[in-house]
This record gives structure tokens, sequence and C-alpha cells, in this order.
């Protein structure tokens, strides 16, 4: 049984829905509340949906035009997506607090990669055909 990674159509309806809640949630919370403390954090949970919507077809496409072995699965596929999807609302979180500089940036982001490849070294050292 030779598994693939999973097309672009198969993660669609889960991208569509991320990216209406997310991006519509994002655009009512910003139109119609203040930046209290409730609906600061739900800036944060509805900046992760949009973003992991937005991105999740695009890592299917990525996931399938360099494939490798093992294949990644719908999982692998979700999770590299989150990873984008916890990132850029990260930013922002830092953005807040006047913190956020550009090495900050590139250390987070090199610092995701590396988790995201230690995790793919384990499912390649756990796979057999």
């Amino acid at each position: 049984m030779e598994t693939k990674s999973p097309s672009i159509v198969s993660v669609l309806p889960a991208s569509l829905i991320l990216f209406l809640v997310g991006w519509g949630g994002l655009a009512g919370l910003v139109l119609n509340t203040l930046p209290t403390l409730w609906p600061r954090w739900l800036f944060f949970f509805l900046g992760v949906m949009a973003v992991t919507g937005t991105v999740l077809p695009f890592v299917a496409f990525l996931n399938i035009r360099f494939s490798g072995q093992p294949p990644a699965t719908v999982g692998v596929v979700l999770r590299e997506s989150l990873w984008f999807g916890v990132y850029f609302p990260t930013l922002a979180w830092l953005q807040i607090g006047r913190v956020l500089t550009p090495t900050l940036t590139l250390l987070l982001a090199l610092g995701l990669a590396l988790i995201e490849v230690l995790l793919r070294f384990r499912e390649k050292s756990q796979w057999k055909p």
C-alpha cells in the first residue's frame, strides 16, 4: 500500500472554513469592539485560524511538489500550517509590546522550522515501508 501526500482538493474544505471564520471574525472584531482583554485574546485565536486557513492549500501543494519518504499525512500538513498560524499572531503579540525586532522575527522563524525538521526526522526514523 503506497501512501501519498493529501491532495489540495482534500484540504480545501478545512481551509475554507478556517479562512472564512478567521478572517470574517477578525474583521468583525476589529470593526465592532474595543481592544480590551477578551477581544484581544479573541484576536490572537482568530488570527491563528485565519493564517492557518490561508496557508493550508499552499502547504499541501508544497508537500505534494517536494514529497519525501515517508509522504506527509493530513496531520503533518495541518501541523505545518499551524506553525504559520502560530507564528504571525505571535509576531503581532510581540509588536504590541514593542519588542519585535528583525532579529527576533528571524530567530523565531528558524526555531519553528527547526522544530518541524526534527519532527519530520523522527517520523522518518520510525517509518517502515
